[in-house]
């Protein structure tokens, strides 16, 4: 067990840095939007927003995004995840992984794809046209006019996979006696299923849920490029121009923080009061039942459906980076990789790249280093506060990337106190490194923690009582036991960073310090080939992210799930 001095000690410089660059950036973005010109309280800019129907408008348009998204990946993930707990058919562990392929690409990128293939003039009206199924002359619009409907496509495809992780990792620990104890009572299988399966797997579906609805009511890449404006997020973007003026965008964001962090707390308030799914599953008995025929295909079919529907947005990126000419056609006209060779030599792609790996791999760093220490002060130590230590490291997942952004350009303006992070050029190194390290923070907490959990202290006692001192004991024995989890939850931690969007978005605000994600963005506003560009870039980003998740799932496997858990 670590001394009570050495938890107090960790738990206090922890508390320090978590109060400099979380709480502070908070604080001030609601400092400017509950504050007049004088330094009074004041209610006048919350009660602005109101009375404005523009931002009402766009609160109201977030809220119906956020909750359309995580209605719409409850449907995907809840059979899935309900199916892969209770059957074995073919192919079952490779369907597993590919189901979580969509976390490989940022959803503003596959944006681009999903315009290309469901717009007006994309691939499916074109087959449908040359079938017959569509007039020529009076194509579908697929994606809505006001965008909404491609917006919530995009952000449940990209989402959904969140749910069922936590969705799985509950079901994983229910023990099937209780439905099979049901069943020989004579319990009808939609019954059992109203009744012992979805309230035990509640916790799992509010901790996802909350997550995606968090994710999705903050969504800023997205409505972008689908040009959709009017949502909350955009306009707080278009804000920035004239922040030192205006403060309504201050105000908007903390309408977005209030309810934020209402959904987080009711959440963690459902998942408190329950003690359901929390028994581990006896190991002896899976549960599983095989099924053989046409059955088990039947269930890898839609598995297989899944993917491909998701798959959507990954094939259209792919083509458009190899496209010479594609407009009205099933298929591009011609292809190259010209567009690929091209993004090399662009200003904006190799210095981006090199960016995004110095703020990833500063953010990881630290995250590596806060996580281990959090996790040894909440598993190994006895002191008073460590669970509530615990809790405040989740807050991140509550706090939009806008309000960190925007709470970070008010603490580094002329005149405050960290002012000198970004200097009088205002390079946002120092910036982007905290964003990245807070707001994936919670990640590699939750993966080390699960790491103690599961490690048997015995070996660590054994090591102390033969001499070793206590930094040796924890890097001979301790770390070594946890050290998959560690790099699991540091590679998810790494490869969100790369691919981060509000905060790069907001704080990178000259070309030489553009991250990936704010080099595509640009890129895709650029006339003549920047879409090609753009998707090139794209392309490398999801290998690369695809990449990671693959690993973190190999090296943690289902235990992994946690990591995504509130």
């Amino acid at each position: 067990m670590m001394s009570k001095s050495s938890a107090y000690s960790i738990t206090t410089v922890v508390v320090l840095i978590f109060g400099v660059f979380f709480v502070y950036p908070v604080a001030m973005t609601l400092a400017v939007a509950f504050q007049n010109e004088a330094g009074d309280f004041t209610l006048a800019y919350l009660l602005a927003v109101f009375k404005n129907p523009l931002y009402v408008e766009g609160l109201w348009n977030s809220l119906m995004m956020g909750v359309c998204s995580t209605a719409a990946s409850l449907l995907i993930a809840f059979p899935l995840a309900l199916a892969s707990r209770r059957w074995l058919f073919p192919g079952k562990k490779i369907l597993i992984l590919l189901i979580l392929a969509p976390l490989m690409l940022p959803p503003f990128v596959g944006a681009v794809g999903v315009q290309q293939i469901l717009g007006v003039s994309g691939s499916l009206n074109s087959l449908m046209i040359n079938v017959g199924m569509m007039n020529a002359s009076e194509p579908v619009d697929w994606l809505g006019e006001s965008r909404f409907g491609g917006v919530i496509l995009m952000n449940a495809l990209h989402l959904y996979p969140i749910l069922y992780i936590n969705i799985a990792a509950t079901l994983a620990h229910l023990d099937p006696a209780m439905e099979e104890a049901a069943q020989n009572l004579g319990c009808s299988p939609w019954r059992r299923f109203q009744k012992i399966t979805l309230p035990l797997c509640m916790p799992g579906v509010f901790a996802g849920s909350a997550i995606v609805f968090i994710w999705s009511f903050t969504e800023l890449g997205v409505p972008l490029v689908f040009d959709y404006t009017r949502v909350a997020s955009v306009q707080v973007y278009d804000g920035i121009k004239d922040l030192n003026q205006n403060p309504m965008p201050y105000a908007l964001v903390a309408m977005m923080l209030v309810i934020s962090a209402t959904v987080f707390a009711v959440s963690k308030v459902v998942l408190g009061r329950t003690g359901l799914g929390t028994a581990p599953r006896p190991q002896t008995h899976s549960g599983e039942v095989a099924l053989s025929g046409w059955r088990g295909w039947l269930v890898s079919a839609g598995f297989i459906s899944v993917f491909l529907i998701a798959s959507v947005p990954h094939l259209g990126v792919v083509l458009l980076s190899v496209t010479g000419d594609w407009y009205g056609s099933i298929l591009p006209e011609s292809m190259t990789m010209a567009h690929y060779n091209e993004a090399l030599g662009h200003p904006l792609v190799v210095p981006s790249i090199k960016n995004s790996l110095i703020y990833a791999s500063g953010s990881t760093l630290i995250d590596l280093i806060l996580g281990a220490a959090i996790a040894w002060v909440v598993v190994r130590s006895r002191i008073r506060g460590r669970v509530f230590l615990d809790a405040v490291m989740m807050l991140p997942l509550a706090v939009p990337g806008l309000v960190l952004a925007f709470g970070y350009m008010a603490i580094t303006q002329k005149g405050e106190p960290l002012h000198g992070l970004v200097g009088d050029t205002y390079n946002p190194l120092y910036l982007l490194i905290a964003a990245y390290a807070v707001r994936r923070l919670p990640y590699v907490v939750r993966a080390a923690v699960a790491g103690l959990q599961q490690s048997n202290l015995t070996l660590e006692e054994a090591a102390r009582s033969l001499g070793a001192t206590p930094l040796r004991a924890l890097r001979r024995v301790a770390v070594p036991l946890i050290g998959g989890h560690l790099v699991a939850g540091g590679i998810l931690a790494f490869a969100f960073a790369v691919l981060e969007v509000s905060d790069s978005l907001i704080l990178a605000q000259q070309a030489e310090h553009y991250p990936i994600t704010k080099a595509i963005y640009t890129l895709l506003s650029t006339l003549g080939n920047g879409h090609e560009l753009a998707s090139a870039l794209g392309v490398w980003a999801m290998v690369f992210l695809g990449i990671s998740i693959t690993g973190a799932v190999v090296i943690v496997g289902k235990k992994g799930a946690g990591i995504f858990r509130i």
